[in-house]
């Protein structure tokens, strides 16, 4: 290649990310706006909360069940096609939610949107590992926790700004326009040179078994971690001993497909120890994100007694300062590796977690959201060196898949912090279930314990940064 195309090259990388960076943040951004509206929604919709509940976890179950799916997509046709694809859906349903009559064709729209959502991540990354160079990567992939972290911050603040003068179809209305750019532009410049699609047809014996198996465990999850409140639907474990026996049959039928190279979801990325030792560390860390993003809003409101506003402005500064770190993290990635970053960062975030296990009914707001801000800057000093990591340790013929179960189990490990955190919280509280300050303090605590073994899982981190080989 010559010194005139190599720019070239670099510049048409960039902006390539930079399309697919901006969609998933209009993706995730309207993903966590709902959780604000739910109130508006009841009242307006004349329904209950249970039933409204089904806007966000149907948007769930739909995610658990299409990210699966996106390793076998990625290689099977091309980006171009993907990101069409994925903001078709993604548009598609905006526009039945914005023109939803009632709550039927509302969800309906949740779910249509959920089936874009889910492959845009896992496309992200998988493009940044094909497209930019190895001693890049960690700059690249920062800019990805400013859709992992900041959309999530500021989707509840903008749902508060939104309701407070508009109808909630808006937050459908304002987000369709800039859908609409993104597919556009996907659809002039979105070209990924060199790419070869497998044309082995789709297992489908996989795809049913993969949508019992991370279905039925999330839904176990979701209800579990909605016990604390409310009975609803079949006993938690219930989906979550379908889910786990049809993993069991999927697992042995992926293996089975390996020997001839057409697994639905290749299990090979297991055998590269950086890869499997991030992963474990990521979903610890999104273990604790989420049960924060639960936690936080209950403590505040319901033992504080402050406003559901308040509850997220305390997360908004360090969603914020995470997703602004993650470039300059990942330039420390691309220099030092991995552990130099990965070790403080899981001690910063055991120190965080620790702190929160002291707090009280009179503890001020400000105390509060310096906690947060600290526990977020851990977290971003994780999941950036740890994601690089793990794609980073596998073959290119492997980053579909790897990061297709990267994502899927983003999922289930933000599905099961909160559901261990909010039945731990329910257990220990003496108002019958309902949070307070005993509940929270124990749900923290074990929150805090959990973050212990991070700390010592980091000290593995980045090991054989140079291994190629699995082991």
């Amino acid at each position: 290649m010559t010194t005139q195309t190599q720019p070239r090259v670099r510049q048409s990388a960039n902006v390539i990310i930079a399309l697919l960076v901006g969609s998933a943040f209009v993706m995730i951004l309207n993903e966590t706006v709902m959780s604000v509206a739910l109130p508006a929604l009841i009242v307006d919709l004349h329904i209950t909360a249970r039933t409204a509940q089904w806007l966000t976890s149907g948007f769930l179950l739909t995610m658990a069940v299409v990210i699966p799916m996106s390793g076998s997509l990625l290689q099977r046709f091309p980006a171009r096609t993907v990101f069409v694809a994925s903001m078709t859906f993604f548009c598609t349903g905006t526009l039945v939610a914005a023109l939803a009559p009632g709550f039927g064709v509302l969800l309906v729209a949740r779910i249509i949107q959920a089936c874009g959502t889910a492959v845009m991540m896992p496309l992200l990354m998988t493009t940044v590992m094909s497209l930019v160079a190895a001693d890049r990567r960690g700059q690249m992939m920062g800019t990805i926790s400013i859709v992992i972290a900041v959309a999530p911050a500021i989707g509840p603040t903008l749902s508060g700004l939104i309701l407070g003068s508009l109808d909630w179809r808006w937050m459908f209305a304002i987000v369709l326009p800039i859908a609409l750019a993104a597919l556009t532009s996907g659809l002039l410049w979105l070209r990924v040179a060199d790419e070869e699609q497998e044309h082995t047809p789709i297992d489908p014996v996989s795809v049913p078994l993969s949508a019992i198996a991370f279905a039925g465990l999330v839904f176990g999850l979701s209800l579990m971690g909605g016990s604390g409140y409310q009975q609803q639907g079949p006993p938690a474990w219930v989906p979550m001993g379908v889910g786990a026996v049809a993993m069991v049959i999927f697992g042995a039928r992926q293996l089975h497909l390996q020997r001839r190279d057409r697994a639905f979801l290749d299990l090979r990325v297991f055998t590269y120890r950086r890869y499997w030792v991030s992963l474990g560390l990521v979903v610890l860390g999104f273990m604790a994100l989420f049960g924060a993003i639960i936690m936080l809003p209950l403590y505040v409101q319901d033992v504080l007694g402050r406003s559901a506003l308040v509850a997220g402005l305390t997360s908004l500064p360090g969603g914020l300062l995470m997703g602004l770190a993650g470039p300059l993290v990942g330039r420390i990635y691309d220099r030092h590796g991995a552990r130099v970053l990965v070790v403080p960062g899981s001690v910063v975030l055991c120190i965080a977690l620790w702190g929160f296990t002291m707090l009280s009914v009179t503890t001020p707001i400000a105390e509060l959201i310096v906690l947060q801000t600290i526990m977020m800057v851990g977290l971003s000093m994780m999941f950036t060196p740890l994601m690089t990591d793990a794609l980073g340790a596998l073959p290119e013929g492997l980053y579909s898949h790897g990061s297709a179960i990267l994502s899927t189990l983003q999922q289930v490990g933000g599905a099961a912090g909160t559901a261990l955190f909010v039945t731990i919280m329910a257990k220990a509280s003496r108002s019958g279930g309902a949070p307070d300050m005993p509940g929270v303090h124990a749900a923290f605590t074990v929150a805090a314990t959990i973050s212990v073994i991070a700390v010592f899982g980091s000290l593995f981190a980045g090991s054989c940064q140079l291994e190629d080989q699995p082991g």
